[in-house]
């Protein structure tokens, strides 16, 4: 009787035609068999358990949204754009579409913990891009080849530009379903862009992605929206601080292991601990063990760790489990050292500790802002007349390159009584 549950158990669903509901768009259909199996793929079923906006939570309750989520909203959009393309005129095969359908799924699959965080501690300098590229390549090679054009895209390699455009750009799917679900999910409402409108809008010219005259408003009310998410919510100096205190517990808790500390901790994140892990280093064991961490690690460790006799790891673990955080100073010029001496001084002397440890709770560093930019990928308008121009130059809206020049802030944290 066991062995029939178990085989049962094992057996493939043999419906893969699903329909899932969305609070973004309402009820999105899976186009097809192959696309069903990637999302029920453990690798794709892990981004269920990344969240879409890190630590964010801290500051909106209600962003609590994954990785998964934008994933498949991401796909949903591009069937939207896919048809208003052929509708055009646009020549679009059924091998593209399904390739355009799984770059666009899998563009963020590489995501670790808490989506940014592990990128800049205990792997080091592996950008997401790059491990999503991994995770295609071996999944192809489980599908048989059935993602080799979808990576060709992916890496810009296919003959067609603009279909990288759809999935990478100033204007794409990605950030489409990005802003107006995070504008959803946080309730900050001058997020909510007509991503709907702008899709509707879209053509190709020249083998470039264009955005007709007539849907020249919705752009530029999609690009002042990313400059206010940016600023009100990615920004947050909350959101800020509080990623800052991530990237610092798991940088002082792989410095710990480097010098024979034992650290409690799921066995994917003591692998990443233990090793120095960079592209080169990252085979397919690697790999494997990477889409076993997700951002429960990473909680269930801090959890841990709180109560751990260093000073430094136990401190800033307490800080975000208890959401006890730093305070944090936003200026318009760069700190002066003197500012950021006196309080690393004040901060050694009340704890006997050294300036390397003080160095974890009072820092500095800087953060950007640039809404679009005119260097690459241009937003181009396609007028009636068949002439292609910039959206700076087409938009009669002089905010326009304001929002195109970069606005760098700077930042100071430190302890705001005591630890």
């Amino acid at each position: 009787m066991c062995v029939l549950i178990i085989n049962s158990l094992s057996l493939k669903p043999s419906n893969k035609l699903k329909i899932l509901n969305d609070p973004i768009y309402g009820f999105i259909t899976i186009p097809n068999s192959s696309i069903f199996e990637l999302i029920e793929h453990k690798y794709f079923q892990r981004l269920r358990r990344i969240s879409q906006m890190g630590l964010s939570y801290l500051v909106y309750p209600g962003a609590h949204h994954t990785r998964f989520h934008h994933a498949i909203g991401c796909m949903h959009l591009m069937q939207k754009a896919i048809q208003v393309l052929r509708f055009k005129g646009v020549e679009i095969s059924v091998d593209e579409e399904k390739a355009l359908y799984i770059a666009i799924l899998l563009h963020d699959i590489g995501h670790g913990p808490f989506s940014h965080a592990m990128e800049h501690s205990i792997v080091n300098g592996v950008s997401h891009e790059e491990i999503s590229l991994l995770f295609m390549q071996e999944l192809n090679a489980e599908f048989n080849d059935d993602l080799t054009l979808a990576i060709q895209i992916f890496k810009g390699e296919y003959h067609r530009k603009f279909m990288l455009q759809l999935i990478s750009s100033q204007i794409d799917m990605d950030r489409a379903d990005y802003l107006k679900r995070d504008s959803f999910y946080t309730g900050v409402a001058e997020g909510n862009i007509n991503s709907e409108r702008l899709i509707t809008m879209l053509n190709v010219k020249n083998d470039e992605l264009v955005i007709e005259d007539k849907g020249i408003y919705s752009v530029e009310k999609f690009l002042v929206a990313r400059r206010l998410m940016y600023w009100q919510v990615y920004l947050h100096k909350t959101s800020l601080v509080a990623e800052q205190l991530l990237i610092r517990v798991l940088k002082r808790a792989k410095e710990l292991t480097k010098n024979g500390v034992s650290l409690n901790a799921s066995q994917p994140l003591s692998f990443f601990l233990n090793n120095e892990i960079t592209l080169k280093e990252f085979n397919n064991n690697c790999l494997e063990t990477f889409a076993k961490l997700d951002d429960y690690d990473i909680v269930s460790a801090m959890k841990n760790w709180q109560y751990h006799e260093d000073f430094v790891l136990s401190n800033l673990c307490e800080m975000i489990i208890n959401r006890n955080l730093l305070k944090i100073k936003i200026k318009k010029k760069p700190i002066k050292t003197e500012s950021l001496q006196s309080h690393i001084n004040a901060l050694q002397v009340k704890y006997n500790i050294t300036e390397a440890e003080a160095n974890y709770f009072v820092f500095t560093g800087q953060i950007s802002n640039q809404a679009y930019s005119q260097k690459k990928q241009n937003i181009k308008i396609l007028h009636k007349n068949g002439k292609v121009e910039d959206i700076v130059k087409a938009s009669d809206q002089l905010n326009l390159k304001a929002l195109s020049k970069p606005v760098t802030k700077y930042y100071i944290c430190y302890p705001k009584d005591q630890l």
